[in-house]
């Protein structure tokens, strides 16, 4: 438990400082974080079907399987491709900068679609469908996903938006977990997760919703004339909502392989896909709930 409250608070450290520093910093940061969660899952997703199942957590700087390559390698160049776009546009005309990131974002998705399936092709029959499905999977779960936290803190109140992220899936978490124990009484995924309750998820909405909330005030206290109280309430409640979800997804898929953690590079917490699953269903949620209806509120 001490493990974990020491990794905890680093990791908000890490998280609030590389928010304020925004740019290049983040990016980075998120690169590292999506090429080791990419690892992770694709080692889960892409195992081989001979021998015995391993059902020890994967090791973080584990050399990926060829059928991953592509996505391993794509991910540096759609990064490096988000990085230049940020350079070139900022934050002057927004509606261009996100059309040219959601069109390089599809065109590193199909690039990474036909390259995996050519190693899947001509690697046949020594690698399954199944393996060449779950390196595209991987791909779009974790790079792509996990780039929004980056591209939601370069939009207009982006460190807002940012911390946004970080309080649907973390205070999210805590709530449920607080009302769970003291009232929970109906399953909400009985097989997949017995602990959590509808009773629990309903609190871990209303504390994000709260929370969201008070940091609307905030906002109006920094940026004078700013009131953005619906469109914060709004996203705490998605937010929480989709975050919740992305946790259950998680834990389905290592319920499906048999596995505990993801990885050991988070001392009390497991992988990258252990911390930031909920983070990685947020993100975009966020992302395109802000830039829709911030004009409409």
């Amino acid at each position: 438990m001490k493990e974990r409250i020491v990794s905890g608070v680093i990791l908000a450290v890490l998280i609030i400082g590389l928010g304020f520093a925004g740019s290049y910093p983040l990016w980075l940061m998120c690169l590292f974080c999506s090429l080791i969660g990419y690892m992770e899952l694709t080692a889960v997703l892409c195992r081989s079907s001979s021998g015995k199942k391993n059902t020890s957590a994967p090791k973080w700087y584990s050399v990926p399987d060829l059928i991953a390559v592509p996505g391993f390698l794509l991910t540096a160049v759609y990064y490096a491709g988000l990085i230049y776009i940020e350079w070139k546009y900022g934050l002057v005309n927004q509606p261009d900068m996100i059309r040219v990131s959601d069109y390089w974002t599809m065109m590193m998705l199909t690039l990474d679609f036909l390259l995996t399936m050519v190693v899947y092709v001509y690697t046949f029959p020594r690698r399954r469908s199944s393996q060449a499905t779950g390196a595209v999977m991987a791909f779009l779960y974790v790079p792509v996903m996990m780039a929004y936290v980056c591209r939601t803190r370069n939009l207009p109140h982006g460190i807002f938006l940012y911390l946004l992220i970080f309080i649907c899936a973390s205070v999210s978490d805590v709530c449920a977990l607080a009302v769970g124990m003291a009232i929970g009484r109906h399953k909400l995924a009985p097989v997949l997760s017995p602990k959590k309750t509808i009773e629990g998820a309903i609190g871990g909405i209303a504390g994000s919703a709260v929370v969201s909330c008070l940091l609307a005030l905030v906002v109006r206290q920094i940026e004078k004339g700013s009131d953005l109280t619906i469109l914060f309430l709004i996203i705490g409640i998605i937010g929480s909502l989709i975050g919740q979800t992305g946790d259950l997804a998680a834990s389905a898929i290592k319920r499906n392989n048999s596995i505990k953690d993801y990885g050991t590079l988070i001392p009390g917490h497991g992988g990258i896909m252990d911390r930031f699953d909920s983070i990685i269903f947020t993100a975009p949620v966020i992302y395109y709930l802000s830039f829709i209806l911030s004009e409409r509120l």
